[in-house]
């Protein structure tokens, strides 16, 4: 049932019923074909994960500067090589 008094086209009886049914190209271009369906759902999905991956960084290395290894490593090789030269 894809609404009050719109018939879904027989292609589209397969699709979940949390889909919102438009009859706008942009919609019927995206979910007309499975894999095309599928891709943009994966490619999707990759792109939420790299940025939300990449934001989630930034603020746990704001929240931690100063405290990460990658922060205070040169204070600990520069004394590794001080005692390797006396």
């Amino acid at each position: 049932m894809a609404g009050a008094g719109v018939p879904v086209p027989v292609r589209f009886r397969y699709l979940p019923a949390c889909l919102p049914f438009h009859s706008g190209n942009r919609y019927l271009g995206l979910i007309r074909r499975n894999a095309v369906y599928l891709t943009t759902i994966f490619a999707s999905a990759f792109a939420f994960e790299l940025t939300f991956d990449t934001a989630s960084n930034k603020v746990w290395d704001s929240f931690n500067r100063g405290r990460q290894w990658k922060d205070i490593k040169h204070q600990y090789l520069n004394k590794a090589d001080d005692e390797d030269d006396e």
